[in-house]
């Protein structure tokens, strides 16, 4: 049970840091990306973000520990939310010298 419950919480944590990659690399916006802040490096890594996302949940066996693996999740998911709401993304990349996209 407990490969199940941190699969899950790195599935929630991939899922939710992927969607708005893939979103704004689909919608032709910058984004910072330690691979490079373009639209498309964005598209890619969300898509392969989500792709990896999927991944580990079926690795995860959730069915299995349905609701411990759904509170896993469910709490990788609000912990990669919150990261993105407070600009992560933007301080991880000032943090590691990267240059950032102007910010809305």
């Amino acid at each position: 049970m407990w490969l199940t419950i941190l699969l899950s919480i790195t599935t929630g944590l991939m899922a939710v840091n992927a969607a708005p990659h893939f979103i704004k690399g689909i919608a032709g916006e910058q984004f910072p990306n330690i691979w490079g802040n373009s639209s498309l490096r964005n598209a890619i890594a969300g898509t392969l973000g989500l792709a990896l996302a999927v991944l580990l949940g079926l690795w995860a066996d959730m069915p299995a520990h349905l609701a411990p693996a759904l509170a896993a999740a469910t709490a990788g998911a609000l912990l990669m939310a919150v990261f993105h709401g407070l600009r992560g993304a933007y301080r991880l990349n000032t943090a590691l010298g990267l240059p950032n996209p102007p910010q809305e």
